[in-house]
């Protein structure tokens, strides 16, 4: 028998091999109970398929999988995850960004908070925010709708079986393609954050630090920081996807005795907060280095990445500011997937992960 449900291209993205089970025993209790004609008709076209059965859109969401307004969709929902978590975690980034300028004077979280307090007041710890909000949703709204995009295009281009089979470089390549021109829309607003939140007195905030800054490095300068920023995010956001596609995929396969679709909606976020916090902490170790080059070129006004390399020292480059940096990242990575999935399901998308290969055509 045919099916009549199209696929939804790539398959192990929204497949699971125990879903197939779970449809035959809810198949059972609906032919065994009054329901309507057209739901048994549904119910029965998918029994006897030997593939897997694909997970769908919830049926009260208009939003057709992988369309145009799956994609807007998509974006929306990363420019809340991202720009909102980056925004809350200002203070923390703050004293990060400060700590790996000086040392010498922010030697400490706990003393760089002091220090903070003691010279600008409760209202320093926010020093930045606007650029933070803006270029931070700028890039969320790129990385999250391209992600989707590239995830699938490239799936497309490989096939459901060489996608199946090599699932985790799929998320690799579409979220180095999505963070790549992420990037380009954060750069102008890192830059200005970065100047503003190390150099007292340079600005208020964004309104004046970015003409301050076009005038004294021009438009160029706001893109000084360009590749250092590739080398930080674009291995963060490989880390980032990566790691929690396949430890969401393992907390269901291994710790949760139910098929993904038959858990609670709580459930499922539980999990997407809880991969994206670990995903987090690797995301931290791979890209702090590139996190240091980022605050030191654009901190200091015509320095090189090997001015920074002398100045910190290669322990310094991967270790200045670290412990700090796990906290906020690991924490900021599980919000934005908790936010991120929150929305998708709040519009009737499904979360994000969890589906197993479907098995390779011999």
């Amino acid at each position: 028998m045919e099916n009549t449900r199209p696929s939804l291209i790539p398959t192990f993205l929204y497949s699971s091999s125990s879903t197939s089970k779970g449809m035959g025993k809810n198949l059972m209790k609906d032919m065994n109970s009054p329901v309507q004609s057209d739901s048994i008709s549904s119910a029965s076209s998918t029994a006897g398929i030997k593939r897997d059965f694909f997970i769908p859109a919830p049926k009260e969401s208009s939003i057709k999988m992988f369309s145009p307004a799956y994609y807007a969709a998509c974006t929306a929902g990363g420019i809340l995850s991202c720009g909102l978590t980056h925004t809350a975690l200002t203070p923390l980034d703050l004293v990060k960004c400060n700590m790996q300028i000086d040392p010498s004077k922010y030697k400490s979280i706990s003393s760089g908070f002091g220090i903070l307090l003691r010279e600008q007041g409760v209202k320093g710890f926010f020093k930045g925010w606007v650029p933070t909000l803006i270029g931070y949703s700028a890039q969320g709204a790129c990385k999250m709708g391209f992600y989707e995009f590239f995830k699938k295009y490239y799936s497309d281009i490989a096939g459901p079986e060489i996608a199946a089979k090599y699932k985790t470089l799929m998320y690799l390549a579409g979220s180095a393609s999505a963070e790549f021109i992420a990037d380009i829309a954060l750069c102008p607003f890192e830059a200005v954050k970065v100047r503003v939140q190390t150099q007292p007195g340079f600005a208020r905030g964004f309104s004046d630090g970015l003409p301050k800054f076009v005038r004294a490095e021009g438009v160029a300068g706001l893109y000084k920081g360009i590749v250092p920023l590739w080398g930080r995010q674009i291995p963060y956001t490989m880390m980032k996807f990566a790691t929690f596609e396949n430890i969401v995929e393992q907390i269901y396969k291994h710790a949760i005795p139910t098929p993904k679709e038959e858990c609670s909606t709580n459930l499922q976020l539980g999990v997407s907060f809880a991969g994206g916090y670990v995903a987090g902490i690797f995301c931290a170790l791979v890209s702090h280095p590139a996190d240091n080059l980022v605050s030191f070129l654009n901190n200091a006004k015509g320095a090189t990445v090997s001015d920074a390399v002398n100045k910190l020292g290669l322990w310094g480059l991967f270790t200045r500011g670290l412990p700090l940096r796990i906290v906020m990242i690991g924490t900021l990575t599980g919000a934005q997937w908790g936010i991120y999935d929150s929305f998708k399901v709040f519009v009737g998308l499904p979360t994000t992960g969890g589906g197993s290969p479907a098995p390779a055509k011999n």
